[in-house]
C-alpha cells in the first residue's frame, strides 16, 4: 500500500466499508484483530481498488463485469461479505445502506482508459 495513491471519494468510501467487514469478520473469527491474513487482504483489496479500471464510477464488486480479484482473494472476499454483510446493519448502518444503494446503481459503461486512481496519480505527477 504504500507505492500506491491514495484513495478519494467513491473509492476511500468502498475502502472504509470493506475496512469494516474485515474488522466485524476478523474479531468473529480469528484471535487478534486485525490480524495478519486480514491485513493481507486489506491490502490486496487496497491494491484492487486504486488499479481499479471505472475509477470513480466503480460499481460494487459483485455486478463489476471485470474481475480483477484472483479466485482465492475472490472467495475470501465472498466469505468475509456473507459474514460481515448483515452484520453492517447493526455496527455500521449507515454504510450499509449506502452499499447497499449503490448495488442498485446500473453499471456504467466500458470505463475510459485512464480511470483508474493510480493513473491520475501518475498523469497528475508528470505534470
Amino acid at each position: 500500500m504504500a507505492n500506491e495513491p491514495s484513495l478519494d471519494g467513491v473509492l476511500a468510501k468502498e475502502y472504509k466499508t470493506i475496512e469494516a467487514m474485515v474488522a466485524i469478520y476478523c474479531k468473529a473469527h480469528h484471535s487478534s484483530q486485525p490480524c495478519e491474513e486480514c491485513q493481507q487482504f486489506l491490502a490486496f483489496a487496497h491494491k484492487k481498488l486504486v488499479r481499479c479500471p471505472y475509477g470513480e464510477d466503480k460499481p460494487t464488486c459483485a455486478k463489476c463485469p471485470i474481475h480483477c480479484y484472483k479466485p482465492d482473494m475472490r472467495a475470501k472476499a465472498k466469505t468475509i461479505m456473507r459474514f460481515a454483510g448483515p452484520r453492517m446493519l447493526i455496527h455500521h448502518p449507515v454504510m450499509a445502506i449506502r452499499h447497499l444503494l449503490a448495488e442498485r446503481r446500473p453499471v456504467p459503461a466500458k470505463p475510459p482508459k485512464g480511470a483508474s486512481a493510480r493513473h491520475k496519480a501518475q498523469s497528475n505527477s508528470a505534470d
